[in-house]
């Protein structure tokens, strides 16, 4: 799940200088440094590739300006496999990986409950104790609007 980032891979005319060009703005219009992966603090894109680019080896620098990430290599290190790190920044789920399942936990006087609130008078349903009453009955209208228009 997630979606790839088009990259394009820019030589510069300055040794051990390479530019990607992403096609989304990873910093709206601000620019963002990175000297080290200590500086690539917080949540925000350009930090979060920036730490994974220092994460490689490879890398003894990052610049990124709105879609535009500048990397300066490590001295003897290529740019090779740093285009694919840009790639699959926004890639949250990949082949082979197992999802992440969420189980919900009832509350345990829901779980002791067998149910049905007004069938058997063991108590209020899950539904019945999750949804206040008010918005039990505006669906109940909106449904029995629904049905007698269609």
């Amino acid at each position: 799940m997630g979606q790839m980032v088009s990259v394009i891979e820019k030589r510069s005319s300055t040794p051990g200088v390479v530019r990607f060009e992403a096609n989304r703005s990873l910093t709206g219009q601000g620019h963002e440094r990175f000297a080290s992966a200590a500086d690539a603090v917080g949540p925000r894109p350009a930090a979060e590739l920036a730490r994974r680019l220092f994460a490689s080896g490879q890398v003894d620098g990052v610049h990124v300006y709105a879609n535009i990430v500048t990397v300066n290599l490590r001295r003897g290190f290529g740019s090779d496999g740093l285009d694919e790190i840009v790639r699959e920044l926004y890639q949250y789920w990949k082949p082979g990986m197992e999802p992440a399942v969420f189980v919900e936990e009832a509350p345990a006087e829901v779980a002791a409950s067998t149910g049905g609130g007004d069938a058997g008078g063991a108590g209020p349903s899950a539904y019945e104790q999750l949804v206040p009453e008010v918005l039990r009955e505006r669906s109940k209208a909106a449904l029995a609007r629904w049905q007698a228009s269609h």
